[in-house]
């Protein structure tokens, strides 16, 4: 996998995690342009992405990593801004994953792994915020024909029964 971000504590912190429990980490980034070019240099399968960096931002890097290459590495975003805006984005650019900067050394782990298998994810703030925020919009789903009743009756509307009279 690459790590990309543009502070060395940062990236040596991230590479000793993922190290530590048996995640080969085959190049490191400072800066989206290194990223680009590690990706297409050692084809990882996972990509660790700042989403803010000095030059291009991370986003750019995503979609320039991801554009037209059949077998594009995931890309997990990191970041340490808790913003609506930067995960939609992230999720248009097309990563597969949104952490904060503050995640768990055993919960990077487990992303990471999580989206080599092709699954995706987001940090569980963030989750738990766009659910509440997106739950009162659900509506229940309508009830199927086959367990609505159809009684034969005076008052009964046999078109919501499925009978229709013949023309």
């Amino acid at each position: 996998m690459v790590v990309a971000d543009d502070q060395a504590l940062v990236r040596t912190g991230f590479r000793l995690i993922l190290m530590a429990d048996g995640i080969d980490v085959v190049a490191e980034a400072a800066n989206e342009e290194e990223a680009v070019q590690a990706v297409l240099r050692t084809c990882p399968d996972v990509v660790l992405m700042d989403i803010r960096m000095p030059e291009l931002d991370g986003l750019e890097a995503t979609r320039r990593i991801l554009t037209g290459a059949p077998d594009a590495p995931r890309v997990i975003m990191l970041t340490t801004f808790d913003l609506d805006d930067l995960v939609y984005a992230a999720l248009a650019a097309g990563a597969s994953g949104f952490l904060l900067k503050d995640v768990t050394p055993e919960h990077l782990v487990a992303a990471v792994r999580l989206v080599r298998t092709g699954d995706a994810l987001l940090a569980p703030a963030i989750t738990r915020r766009l659910v509440e925020r997106h739950a009162h919009t659900l509506r229940p789903p309508p009830t199927p024909l086959h367990t609505a009743t159809c009684e034969p009756s005076p008052h009964a509307n046999w078109k919501s029964c499925g009978y229709w009279p013949r023309a």
